[in-house]
């Protein structure tokens, strides 16, 4: 196994941006959808596994690159520089994570190396219709019988849903006591008897979301993921290394590049407001990365990123919505017309407003992770949960 820390930042750039220029298919370059089909991005996929390039934040000891943040934060740099769409990347930065620290032997023995080798597709079963950023308040339940679990809700805002082979979700195990108790983290199988899906058309045009209904669902015991009833602080684990991934710079970064690039082409920076604007937006990327690297600190560490990490994505979803509105209205009318292409390549200023949009209420919304902030980190009085 590689040890890719043992390079030098300069080094290990290099390595990273020959790989993606000689290996990435040139044809799938700013595609034009935020999550693009399994069978489009397969063969990347499959590219990052073979060269071991897949998990950039597991530990090698699991098949991971195990960056250090400084590495981290580079190879998204490179990706994101070269126009790489994102792929089916919830088993590595979301359910991998989880696993490696919650999971038993048998269950990383079994889901890990079929994450990176793409025959697990996952999708996440949080959200419900009255459960979104108050996911303590979920309705979804599973019910012992025998070595099974029987599980009946609905999940929805499911992201993956298309292509995805499994599912890790939240279910209630017991009713009494708190909200935030009796929750329990399964594994399930989306072929499995009483699973039915339904996809989302998003503003965009794209089916990229989905709902989830179960209806008697039988899972396995051996598929719960950490202690039975004590699914919550897994669960915040999960949604504090999701919102590390949902702020890491590689959104921002890509809107920043976007627009860099046009307006060099237009010759706007010979405008003094503009420049003014772009420098602002740009510094505020460069904040974000310290203190990204932060939060990967002390995940290498062993630590959990704990609940600062919200104004990590706070910071980035919202310098992202703020580049891809200073896009859109520079590009005017001819980013609404590229737009309408829908190809790869194209203008994509319109394209990014309405992927940013969403941004600060995924994986909470902003005035969730505001409330965290003022809760449990600068404990103020009478802060809500």
């Amino acid at each position: 196994m590689k040890d890719w820390n043992a390079l030098s930042d300069a080094d290990f750039r290099t390595e990273i941006r020959a790989f993606v220029e000689k290996d990435f298919p040139p044809h799938l370059r700013n595609h034009p959808r935020r999550i693009p089909r399994w069978e489009t991005t397969r063969e990347w996929f499959l590219t990052l596994s073979a060269n071991g390039m897949l998990a950039p934040n597991w530990p090698a000891a699991y098949g991971g690159m195990g960056l250090s943040a400084s590495k981290m934060i580079i190879y998204f740099e490179e990706l994101e520089r070269w126009g790489v769409p994102r792929i089916y990347d919830m088993g590595l930065y979301m359910l991998g994570p989880i696993l490696i620290r919650h999971g038993t032997d048998a269950q990383k023995s079994e889901y890990l190396p079929r994450i990176l080798s793409g025959e697990h597709r996952w999708a996440q079963g949080y959200s419900e219709p009255d459960a979104g950023s108050d996911l303590a308040s979920l309705r979804t339940t599973a019910v012992p019988d025998g070595d099974h679990y029987v599980i009946n809700g609905q999940k929805t805002w499911t992201t993956f849903l298309d292509d995805a082979t499994h599912m890790f979700l939240l279910a209630r195990t017991r009713k009494d006591g708190r909200k935030q108790e009796g929750l329990t983290i399964f594994i399930l199988n989306l072929d499995s008897p009483g699973v039915q899906r339904r996809l989302i058309t998003t503003l965009s045009g794209h089916a990229e979301l989905g709902e989830v209904f179960l209806d008697n669902v039988r899972v396995p015991a051996a598929n719960i993921v950490g202690p039975l009833h004590g699914g919550w602080t897994a669960a915040k684990d999960l949604l504090e290394f999701e919102r590390i991934n949902n702020g890491s710079p590689k959104l921002p970064l890509y809107a920043l590049n976007q627009l860099n690039a046009y307006a060099r082409a237009r010759g706007l920076f010979d405008d003094p407001a503009f420049r003014d604007r772009f420098t602002r937006l740009r510094l505020d990327l460069q904040d974000q990365y310290c203190a990204y690297r932060h939060f990967c600190n002390r995940l290498k560490s062993g630590r959990t990123p704990g609940p600062e990490v919200s104004m990590l994505k706070l910071w980035s979803t919202e310098t992202y919505q703020r580049l891809s509105e200073l896009f859109l209205e520079v590009a005017g009318e001819e980013g609404v017309e590229a737009d309408l292409l829908d190809v790869a390549g194209s203008l994509s200023a319109l394209r990014l407003y309405y992927r940013s949009r969403p941004s600060t209420i995924y994986s909470g919304s902003s005035e969730v992770q505001r409330n965290l902030l003022a809760k449990r980190v600068l404990k103020l009085p009478g802060a809500r949960p």
